[in-house]
């Protein structure tokens, strides 16, 4: 090839490089991509925010919304100036093949608000994204599903005050392998707390009541609220010395809400043991 036109190929490939390097724009302070996605190309992060524990509701089939609880991440995408418009359909089908390589399943499309949801099912998690996309402009909201861990649980004193003045008290922070009866291990603070209220008053006798929210059977519900109320009693016979005499359990199934099942903030409160004195 001619010298020259060497020397003038560099030239154009070193300004073309150059100006591909001043047209990127910095990312907004503190973001970053989403560990599933790469960002499309030419595009830079102007909005970001993460929560540990968040909701949001994703388009699901059938115009039907969904409420999705869990690890939040919001993230916009702006097309670097000088940049040209991918389009907003090559944006939308980009991230949906990405996903669909790593188990997601597209669960709502629509080209008129230019908006899909993708759920993605990897090692165990269930990842719901949404993407709404624009010429120029695109936004992803991801919520990694999980329940909210319970960090405040009531005390002693307050479960001895409730059942003073009502008769009962709800005990929330006992959690269960889901439809089995087995505790978790991040109940023992709650079960503690109902172990130093038996242990302050020796004459108090109650049972123990299991309830559950309406996914399911009824019969399959009512025993499995009968074998949670059973397995929180020989937790406290075993583990806290408390007398089988004082405790009888009761499964009361779905028959009690206390919340509408229609969400899962509704059915965790209906998922619950009680105390009732005897």
């Amino acid at each position: 090839m001619n010298p020259a036109k060497i020397v003038l190929f560099t030239l154009l490939f070193v300004l073309s490089s150059l100006h591909a390097a001043l047209a990127a724009e910095p990312d907004v302070k503190g973001s970053k991509d989403h560990p599933l996605l790469t960002r499309m190309p030419d595009f830079h992060i102007t909005g970001y925010k993460y929560f540990d524990f968040d909701s949001h509701r994703f388009n699901h089939q059938d115009l039907k919304q969904v409420t999705v609880e869990g690890r939040k991440f919001y993230l916009q995408y702006n097309l670097n100036k000088g940049a040209v418009e991918p389009g907003e359909l090559k944006i939308r089908r980009n991230i949906q093949d990405a996903l669909k390589k790593i188990g997601g399943t597209v669960v709502f499309d629509d080209n008129f608000n230019k908006c899909s949801t993708i759920v993605v099912q990897q090692d165990g998690r269930e990842i719901w994204v949404e993407v709404r996309s624009y010429n120029n402009m695109y936004r992803l909201t991801t919520v990694e599903k999980k329940a909210m861990a319970q960090e405040v649980v009531a005390t002693a004193e307050v479960f001895a005050n409730d059942i003073r003045a009502t008769g009962h008290a709800a005990i929330y922070g006992i959690y269960f392998d889901t439809a089995k009866a087995t505790i978790k291990p991040e109940s023992a603070q709650a079960i503690g707390e109902v172990a130093k209220l038996l242990q302050a008053d020796s004459g108090l006798k109650v049972y123990v009541v299991g309830h559950t929210d309406n996914v399911g059977g009824v019969e399959s519900n009512l025993k499995l609220s009968q074998d949670r109320a059973e397995a929180v009693i020989q937790e406290l016979v075993r583990t806290h010395g408390i007398a089988q005499a004082r405790l009888r359990p009761y499964g009361c199934g779905l028959f009690a809400p206390v919340a509408a099942n229609d969400s899962e903030d509704g059915r965790a409160k209906n998922r619950r043991v009680e105390l009732v004195k005897q």
